[in-house]
């Protein structure tokens, strides 16, 4: 994973902000996917503050134990607190490119907008390969491209306006893994099978976009990019904020896209 991921200092505001309007409903639509009964561990990689731990565990089987990772050491904590008590729920940092778990230790692997950050994410499809066992399921989404993701795109444009030339304001790595082609080309060459890649658009309604550009900006590692240049981060997000109200109203209604991808070992 990323140094960006592993740097992350806003939990908060992604989680209290950000997932709910954006991630989670595609969280609650890929627990949902989930069998409850397995034939052993399912592995969360790249779990963040929980999105989809939170109902993934709700979904599995109380005999199923779940083990949620991030690299993010203030992300799983977060996470760890927010769900503390939880039971057959574990957490353990961990790269997606070099798991620290044993060959074939787990019936499913779990991944909520996670492999699109992996440096190299044919590594961390070939790391969630290594860990299954035969037979077991790898379920993950990533996002559509950033033009099907309106407000996405909306914060993406208006960041870059306003630090033009700035490789790292520059927000597209998200939406990297839209290609249907080249996602089932690695699947493939990671030693998966039964592959099926569905795409999915979910609305995104009833939010102020004042809060969802807090924790576009907040939420993420921006914020930390903007202050290093000294720039006042209230400024960026009201910039953000009116360009969404521009798009979608206030509230703030619009979608978002993504593909739902599921392959066996």
């Amino acid at each position: 994973m990323p140094a960006v991921n592993a740097t992350f200092t806003g939990p908060r505001y992604y989680d209290e902000l950000l997932a709910p309007a954006t991630f989670g409903p595609f969280a609650e639509d890929l627990a949902a996917r989930w069998p409850q009964r397995l034939p052993g561990a399912v592995l969360e990689i790249a779990c963040g503050t929980g999105a989809l731990t939170r109902p993934l565990r709700a979904r599995l089987d109380s005999s199923v134990d779940l083990v949620a990772t991030d690299l993010s050491p203030a992300m799983l904590e977060y996470a760890r607190t927010r769900s503390a008590g939880t039971p057959g729920l574990s957490w353990q940092q961990a790269d997606a490119q070099r798991l620290p778990f044993a060959d074939a230790a787990f019936a499913g692997v779990a991944c909520g907008f996670g492999f699109m950050f992996a440096p190299d994410r044919l590594a961390a499809l070939k790391e969630a390969h290594r860990v299954l066992a035969t037979g077991g399921l790898l379920l993950f989404n990533v996002w559509d491209r950033i033009e099907t993701n309106p407000h996405a795109l909306v914060y993406a444009e208006v960041v870059e306006a306003m630090f033009p030339g700035d490789a790292q304001m520059r927000f597209r790595v998200p939406y990297e893994m839209h290609d249907e082609s080249l996602l089932r080309g690695w699947l493939a060459q990671a030693g998966f099978r039964d592959l099926r890649v569905e795409t999915l658009r979910l609305p995104v309604t009833g939010v102020d976009p004042v809060a969802l550009a807090t924790g576009q900006i907040r939420g993420t590692p921006r914020s930390a990019l903007i202050a290093e240049r000294g720039v006042a981060v209230e400024e960026v997000i009201a910039a953000v904020a009116a360009a969404l109200q521009r798009q979608g109203g206030r509230p703030y209604a619009g979608h978002a896209q993504a593909l739902v991808v599921q392959a066996t070992r």
